[in-house]
């Protein structure tokens, strides 16, 4: 939509071995997805010039070479492959009672206060920015529709909540399991923050404030406020996990730039294409599939334990 990108892919995945009248065979799961909608004309003028906050200088510094025509390793359309082997995963999950979903918590300075509700994907994908307060996402929308047509670019937050995860996922050391929750995250494209539960709000609190106690709701267990976002020593705990993901504005913006090229001397940029003015909400699909191989890992992990 106009919200996002204007480029039209189907993402339509071509099945070469492991599933056999739709039902998994056991045997590796291939996959291709063929990018139909390319334009690796757009990006000839950049083949000699090093975009500000792109991969390009550092591809090359390591490397010693680079592919510069868009759609290689550093572009997100490499997630594609992540979110279908994630909705492998969620089926996995599901058949044991887990549910994963994530929503757009913020644009710009427009923000959905969160209040510990939960939420189903058809609430989040009734907007178009995917956020599930439609008053909220009206804002948002405006401000994107601005930032656009200054050919500016503007970032945001997803939040993402996991229920039904069973106590003692995760391990207490090197693997903990908010650890690898973090490492995923910060994997995708343009993802510059991480926090969990009460994330960076805690530096600001006590522990007679912040600590969580135990109480029993039900004949169960749980913890009164979860600020621990429902891991703690690494471990689930049981309650709900819940996380927030911070992204940057994309890098590639319709403005004039100042950079350097190959040879060290300043140029002049001016890209062209079709660029998304906020990738969040095309995000969300994607914090939901690294969430669901994180969580699937590490429930295979203790289904072989015992």
């Amino acid at each position: 939509n106009k919200y996002t990108t204007q480029r039209s892919e189907e993402d339509e995945p071509e099945w070469l071995s492991g599933i056999f009248d739709g039902i998994a065979t056991g045997t590796p799961m291939a996959f291709l997805v063929r990018n139909k909608d390319h334009h690796s004309t757009d990006y000839q003028a950049l083949k000699d010039i090093f975009r500000p906050s792109h991969a390009d200088f550092t591809y090359e510094a390591k490397y010693g070479l680079r592919d510069y025509r868009g759609g290689g390793r550093s572009s997100a359309r490499e997630t594609v492959a992540r979110v279908i082997a994630g909705s492998v995963a969620e089926q996995i999950l599901a058949s044991h009672g887990v549910r994963i979903v994530a929503w757009v918590s913020g644009i710009g300075g427009c923000n959905f206060t969160w209040n510990n509700q939960t939420f189903s994907r058809e609430e989040v994908d009734a907007t178009p920015v995917r956020c599930p307060d439609e008053h909220v996402a009206a804002e948002m929308m405006r401000l994107v529709e601005q930032v656009k047509d200054e050919g500016d670019t503007v970032g945001g937050i997803i939040t993402c909540r996991i229920d039904g995860v069973p106590v003692g996922l995760g391990e207490p050391v090197f693997d903990k399991l908010h650890a690898e929750l973090g490492k995923a995250m910060l994997s995708i494209n343009a993802v510059k923050g991480f926090s969990i539960g009460s994330g960076f709000e805690a530096a600001q609190m006590r522990g007679s404030q912040h600590n969580d106690a135990f109480v029993m709701e039900e004949g169960r267990m749980e913890t009164a406020a979860n600020f621990s976002g429902g891991i703690q020593g690494g471990i689930s705990n049981g309650q709900p996990i819940w996380f927030q993901v911070a992204f940057k504005p994309v890098a590639s913006i319709a403005q004039k730039q100042s950079t350097v090229n190959k040879e060290g001397k300043e140029v002049e940029l001016e890209i062209k294409g079709r660029h998304d003015p906020c990738v969040v909400p095309r995000a969300v699909p994607i914090v939901e599939a690294m969430s669901a191989l994180v969580l699937c890992d590490f429930y295979l992990r203790n289904k072989a334990i015992k």
